[in-house]
Formats: C-alpha cells, sequence, structure tokens
C-alpha cells in the first residue's frame, strides 16, 4: 500500500530509525508534514542527534513503541516480522512498507535521479548535495551518511521539484526507485551472499537501468569496466537512453585531465569547462566522484534554469569536507592525524590507501582493518590480501560478522592476517582479537607525523577516538 500523497498529519512510526538512511528518510516525511515517530536498540549513534533536531522521539524495540494514532510503520530492511514492533503493526493490520519501497514510493513524486554502484555512491551523492546547494537548485538530496556541508545531516533540501538519492544494490533494493537519470559509479563482485558471481550483480544494475525512461540518461564511469559493460550492453537493449560518460578515458564533456600533484589538494579540469577544479579531499577516485557530480548537477540545472553557475560549482567542490565515515578526519593529537573511512571492498581499500599516500606523502600510513561478512572475505581473499601495499604498518581483526549469513568456518580474521603477510614481506602486519588489544599494540608504534586510519565496516571506528583520547592526554 503506497504512501498518501498528502502526508500532512499522516502519522508515521520508523522501524530502526536510527539507521542512516532511515534516519534521511525521517527528514525528508517531517519536511512533508507527517507526524513521526521511531524505535530502535538503545546503542548511541550519530543519528540520534539529528532525530531530536527534528523531533522524533526513538523508543526501544517493544509493541508499547507503536502508538495507538499510527496510520503507517516503514521498517529498515534489516528488520522483518521477528521484530516486536514489526509484529504488532502486522496484528494490527498496519500497511508496513521497507526503507527501499518508502524511497521508492516517494521519488515518484519529483523528477528524480538515483546514484548507484559499488563504490562511491555516498560521496557522489553529498557532492551533487554540496553543488545543488550552491546553485540554489529547487531539489532534495539523500545521502547514506551525514555531510558537514549538510550541517551534519544526512538531506538537504531547497525544494521539492527534483530528488536525489544514493540507492543501494543490496537484494536489488534499488528496483523500487523511479528514476529519471542514473550516476553509475561501479559495478563489480560483492554482496556475494546474495550475489553469487559478478553476472548476477551486473544484470542487478541492469535492471535498474532499464527502469529508466526513454530520454532518460545514465551518467557512468567509463574507467570502471563494470560500469562500461553495463553501459555498452543497455545501449543495444535501450536505445533511447542517452549515455554520458565521464572519466579519465571518456570522450566529451566529462572527460577528466588530472592537474600538476599536489600535496593536501586534488586539481582536476573536464572537457566542459576551462575552470580548474580544487578539491581539499583525498584521492582520485575523489576526482571520479566530483566529475559524476558535475555531469548530474548540470544536466538538473539545465533542465531547471538553462544554465549553469560554474564559478559556483567550482567554489562549492572546493569547500567539500567530505561525509562521515568517508576518509573523515577524527582527530589529530601527538602529531598524529586520526582518520575514519568506511572502504570495505578490496578496490575501495586500494583507493583509498592510494588515495591517502598522493595526498600525504610526508606521512607515515598505519591502517587498521576489520573484514566485513565471511562470504565477502573468502569470495575476495587474495584481492583483500593484496589490497594494502601503501600501508606501511597494518592491522587486522577477527571477521565482523554478519546476521544475514552463515559460518561455514573456512575462512578467519588469521586466515585474512597470514595471506596478507605474504604480500607485505618486511612490513609490520599484526594480528589483534580485540581492540584493547590494537591500541596496546599502536600505543608503542605510532608517532608524531603518522596517519592513523581505522578501515571497514566493523567495529573498529570506536579505536580512533581511543587512541585520540590517549595522545591528548
Amino acid at each position: 500500500m503506497p504512501l498518501p500523497g498528502n502526508l500532512k498529519d499522516i502519522s508515521i512510526h520508523l522501524v530502526g530509525a536510527k539507521g542512516t538512511g532511515i534516519c534521511a528518510l525521517a527528514e525528508l516525511l517531517v519536511s512533508a508534514g507527517a507526524d513521526v515517530s521511531g524505535s530502535d536498540v538503545d546503542e548511541v549513534f550519530y543519528t540520534d542527534s539529528i532525530l531530536r533536531q527534528i523531533g522524533i522521539k526513538v523508543h526501544g524495540f517493544s509493541r508499547d513503541s507503536l502508538g495507538d494514532k499510527t496510520d503507517y510503520v516503514i521498517r529498515s530492511a534489516a528488520y522483518d516480522e521477528s521484530n516486536p514492533v514489526v509484529a504488532e503493526a502486522l496484528i494490527r493490520g498496519l500497511p508496513v512498507l521497507t526503507y527501499p519501497e518508502a524511497l521508492g514510493d516517494l521519488s515518484r513524486r519529483f523528477d528524480s535521479s538515483a546514484v548507484a554502484g559499488v563504490h562511491g555512491k555516498t560521496t557522489t551523492t553529498a557532492l551533487i548535495g554540496t553543488i545543488l546547494k550552491a546553485l540554489d537548485s529547487s531539489a532534495t538530496v539523500v545521502v547514506g551518511s551525514a555531510v558537514a556541508g549538510f550541517g551534519d545531516r544526512s538531506t538537504w533540501s531547497g525544494g521539492n521539484r527534483f530528488l536525489v538519492a544514493e540507492t543501494c544494490e543490496y537484494r536489488r533494493h534499488f528496483l523500487h526507485y523511479h528514476p529519471h537519470r542514473i550516476v553509475l559509479t561501479s559495478v563489480e563482485s560483492d554482496h556475494q551472499d546474495f550475489y553469487p558471481d559478478y553476472e548476477s550483480i551486473k544484470t542487478a544494475f541492469l535492471d535498474f537501468v532499464d527502469l529508466l525512461p526513454d530520454g532518460g540518461e545514465l551518467i557512468y564511469c567509463s574507467d570502471d569496466s563494470g560500469a562500461e559493460e553495463v553501459a555498452r550492453e543497455i545501449l543495444g537493449r535501450r536505445p533511447g537512453i542517452v549515455l554520458t560518460p565521464y572519466g579519465v578515458s571518456a570522450s566529451g564533456k566529462w572527460r577528466i585531465n588530472r592537474g600538476r600533484p599536489a600535496a593536501g589538494e586534488n586539481r582536476f579540469k573536464v572537457g566542459a569547462f576551462s575552470q580548474e577544479f580544487r578539491l581539499a579531499v583525498p584521492g582520485h577516485h575523489l576526482v571520479l566522484d566530483a566529475s559524476a557530480a558535475l555531469a548530474l548537477s548540470y544536466s538538473i540545472a539545465m533542465k531547471e534554469t538553462g544554465r549553469f553557475d560554474v564559478s559556483r560549482a567550482s567554489e562549492a567542490l572546493a569547500g567539500f569536507r567530505g561525509s562521515r565515515r568517508r576518509s573523515e578526519i577524527v582527530g589529530e593529537a601527538g602529531g598524529v592525524l586520526i582518520m575514519d573511512d568506511y572502504a570495505h571492498h578490496p578496490t575501495a581499500i586500494a583507493t583509498t590507501l592510494k588515495g591517502l599516500r598522493d595526498f600525504y606523502p610526508d606521512k607515515r600510513l598505519v591502517v587498521d582493518f576489520m573484514a566485513h561478512t565471511y562470504s565477502r572475505t573468502a569470495a575476495l581473499l587474495e584481492e583483500f590480501a593484496g589490497s594494502f601495499t601503501d600501508a606501511d604498518v597494518l592491522l587486522l581483526h577477527p571477521i565482523y560478522a554478519s546476521a544475514r549469513e552463515v559460518y561455514d568456518g573456512t575462512v578467519t580474521g588469521r586466515v585474512l592476517w597470514e595471506k596478507t603477510a605474504d604480500y607485505r614481506p618486511g612490513r609490520e602486519t599484526l594480528y589483534c582479537e580485540t581492540l584493547e588489544e590494537a591500541e596496546i599494540k599502536l600505543a608503542g608504534i605510532l608517532q608524531s607525523r603518522d596517519l592513523f586510519i581505522t578501515l571497514g565496516a566493523g567495529n573498529n571506528r570506536p579505536l580512533g577516538a581511543r587512541i585520540l583520547k590517549e595522545l591528548s592526554l
């Protein structure tokens, strides 16, 4: 059952309200006039402050948390009928939508664009929002993480004509969305618990791009072999879709030319403008993301006003400071710069570390990584082991398990450590069973002018805050 056209005074309860996506959806619903409540675990997340700011009270997971006047329930895809709140909603006969279903339903009401891909979609969406905000666009942007330029929120709204949202390929969730434009950053094997091989995940992306109407636009990274393959195949299937490539190997407006390297700065040009763009965030992957953001923002601006203010866009990119868990600076103490990044796939790890190496050439790179899911680690074991070549010192941990998979005992954190050490002869590659053990070892490792970064989708992020506190004493 879809959400009503007019959400004013409609009572909606969010199950898993602290999740980044659900929290972003909450902002959309509140701005539309809905009466929103939520439930989640007691653990404190950064989204708690956002929910408080927009007036949403979050209860624990109990049947009593569902108010008597609730009209709709929207649940995180992580929760099903085994959750007491969802179970109560079903008993009452209330309409229950998943987050992807609700976002997809809302996307029908806008001229909507989607950002998709195995890597880079969060940063690309944040960059799009940053540019559209600078252009005073009548758009709403939904990002899968908090963005500094959005007041540390995950949404920005300048109006309700356009919607740009980060969309997720897991379990084909993005097929609920209704896009007029799609940015496709990358396609490669991932989520092995659902997509057993590359062909299965590529098919999902093809089916998603196929949702574009005739005249719809696919903005794709020509430097990524998977995205290039999807674009090539969709051209044969749907010749009415407009293909817009970006990247170093692209032809046309969004061909990238890298500027001269400079420590602490990314410089580049694209074919459409003589203007040189600058980014204060590391990595060539950020240049790709920024080029994609320029391409989509240009497409929206030309439809909205018929003009694109490249000077404003350039200033917006220069002022971009990233989003939470994407090369996020945690702090600096004792001469050590401490960062955190969500990179949890071998390609993202290698790209992130290479970017940091180029951006901070005078710093020693000390990395703490926790692998996420046994299925991904097992399927990409060799790729993981070879992805840390830019790390001077590396600490590894037990694999952070997912509730959505069953451990078969074949791959462990120690197996990954042993395999990775083979790729790093002569360099420190340590194994730590706990964060406490890692903290003790780091006390004897870290020194002034180091860059320490926690990587992955596990639970090692708090290690950065602990190290910062110790070094600040």
